[in-house]
């Protein structure tokens, strides 16, 4: 499915595909609680061959595996993660995605369609929600009748123990920081991580939660002639509200006072499909998570290569 998505990249939008799950209260569509993710790491849509809700060691929503095309799919219940009580039907769907370079199906009631939309109208959770936990939701959009919430899929792999130890910073800082890494992405998690990772490879480290945020903020640093204020390397997500990491990187890669800043893309949805969206808008480098000793190596790298380039 993600090798049909024809958005131009840097535009900061976005298609989201929409499915639901069943309250177990309701048939009718009040009973029905709209998700959303990104169209990019979605692979295909199949009908649940007959997997039902069971009990496992690992993690009570994963419902076993199935095969799919020669490889064993895991599939995890949307709605067990979400704490929802769902209907059993008839014709389920699973959603097959590949995302931090792994591939899982995830199991809901329905798909109803793909939406395209610019990443300002994502609002962030805020106080909106009360039933769910913030921590799985990256955003709101709000249609005419309805609204879905976007699933952050990435923070129930950090759930478990083997991605979790991927997170761990390899290595501690020594010596002095004299560089300054701003780091970009709408989850805390990953904004904390992301900075351990290179605060032990002697970054100092300042954080935006989307890219709005890090423009202002690169435009005010680099406003006044001093450098001890300057951002020596961008290290963005893609997917965030107001503006992507995309629309982030073609603004910096645009600007002539900005342009010479390396920009790592590191995020879920980066693959071999998909790279030539970050060459098109001019990133120096683009990292799948959570491939983190590969973010630190490569950071020290760019920064290195850019102090020794000669001035345009």
């Amino acid at each position: 499915m993600n090798g049909e998505i024809l958005l131009e990249s840097g535009t900061n939008e976005l298609e989201i595909i929409e499915f639901f799950i069943l309250s177990e209260l309701s048939s009718s569509s009040e009973g029905r609680h709209h998700f959303g993710i990104n169209v990019a790491k979605v692979l295909e849509v199949i009908e649940n061959p007959g997997l039902v809700p069971g009990r496992s060691a690992v993690d009570p929503s994963f419902m076993g595996t199935i095969a799919l095309r020669g490889q064993v799919l895991p599939v995890i219940d949307l709605s067990v993660w979400l704490g929802l009580k769902r209907q059993l039907i008839d014709h389920e769907v699973i959603l097959v995605t590949e995302f931090n370079n792994t591939i899982m199906g995830f199991l809901a009631s329905g798909v109803t369609q793909i939406h395209r939309v610019s990443w300002r109208d994502v609002e962030s959770p805020g106080k909106l929600l009360n039933s769910l936990d913030k921590s799985t939701i990256t955003g709101i959009v709000h249609f005419e009748d309805h609204s879905l919430l976007m699933l952050d899929l990435e923070s129930f792999l950090a759930g478990f123990s083997a991605f979790d130890a991927s997170f761990r910073p390899r290595g501690e800082a020594s010596g002095e920081c004299s560089h300054t890494a701003l780091v970009v992405d709408d989850s805390q998690l990953m904004r904390r991580v992301v900075s351990d990772c290179l605060a032990g490879s002697n970054f100092r480290i300042v954080t935006a939660s989307n890219g709005e945020e890090a423009w202002s903020m690169l435009k005010s640093r680099h406003a006044s002639a001093e450098g001890g204020d300057r951002i020596d390397i961008v290290v963005s997500d893609i997917e965030m509200p107001l503006m992507d990491g995309m629309a982030l990187t073609k603004r910096i890669k645009s600007d002539p006072g900005l342009k010479s800043i390396p920009v790592i893309l590191f995020s879920s949805i980066i693959s071999d499909s998909l790279r030539h969206k970050g060459e098109s808008v001019g990133a120096d480098c683009q990292i799948s998570k959570p491939e983190f000793p590969e973010l630190a190596a490569r950071a020290a790298e760019l920064v290195g290569r850019s102090r020794t380039a000669p001035a345009d």
